[in-house]
């Protein structure tokens, strides 16, 4: 095997390596959208909770 297959066949792994790695950093950040969209949507829905609760209390203030 000469140098120019060594330098061909690294040069070949190094591209093999780059394409793994960039596609995990994809996955990864498929991955913190999915979180964040679902930590919005948890906090939203406490949000929502919190002015039904606020509703509910100033429904039996002026009710009395």
């Amino acid at each position: 095997m000469g140098i120019a297959d060594q330098f061909k066949d690294k040069a070949q792994e190094l591209a093999d390596q780059a394409k793994q790695k960039a596609g995990q950093g994809k996955d990864q950040a498929k991955e913190r959208g999915r979180q964040a969209r679902d930590q919005r949507s948890d906090s939203s829905s406490g949000m929502q909770d919190r002015a039904r609760d606020a509703a509910d209390q100033a429904r039996e203030r002026f009710d009395r």
